[in-house]
């Protein structure tokens, strides 16, 4: 049995072929960095009148703490919210301006899009790309536990 040994061509086309298969397969996750290994958002339903979504938040709320989060889902769409102050607290849209996936991880003051992986502040800035425009915001107000979001 003889071996026949590849001509340059082959040897590069091989070469290049698994260089590329493994940078894809590095690109799916596992990576401590990676999308998938920042937590999932804690879900609540919000109902909308008016264009303002009014929401209490107790004690029991995932929303209690400042510096928590949530994702609020609507019949008008999906929003994040972040608490940052005692009083304070910023919504925006929860839809990547990168490719419109939901964005519905956080995690240390940073809001990840599961798709792609680019991260927004709890303004909604882009922390990293590949989006480049930041979320949409939305005005609030928070009165006696009532956190109110005009969405007009």
């Amino acid at each position: 049995m003889e071996f026949e040994k590849p001509t340059r061509r082959e040897f590069c086309t091989h070469a290049v072929s698994f260089v590329t298969i493994g940078t894809f397969l590095e690109s799916c996750g596992g990576s401590p960095t990676s999308p998938s290994s920042v937590p999932a958002l804690s879900t609540i339903p919000a109902g909308v009148t008016n264009n303002t979504i009014t929401l209490t938040v107790d004690s029991a709320s995932p929303l209690a703490a400042v510096g928590s989060a949530a994702l609020l889902q609507t019949s008008s769409g999906s929003f994040l919210v972040a608490r940052t102050a005692q009083d304070v607290f910023n919504a925006m849209t929860a839809v990547c301006t990168h490719e419109a996936c939901t964005v519905e991880r956080y995690q240390s003051g940073t809001f990840t899009c599961p798709c792609h992986g680019s991260q927004y502040n709890t303004s909604g800035g882009v922390v990293r790309g590949p989006a480049s425009v930041s979320l949409r915001r939305f005005t609030t107000s928070f009165t006696n536990n009532v956190l109110t979001i005009s969405l007009a």
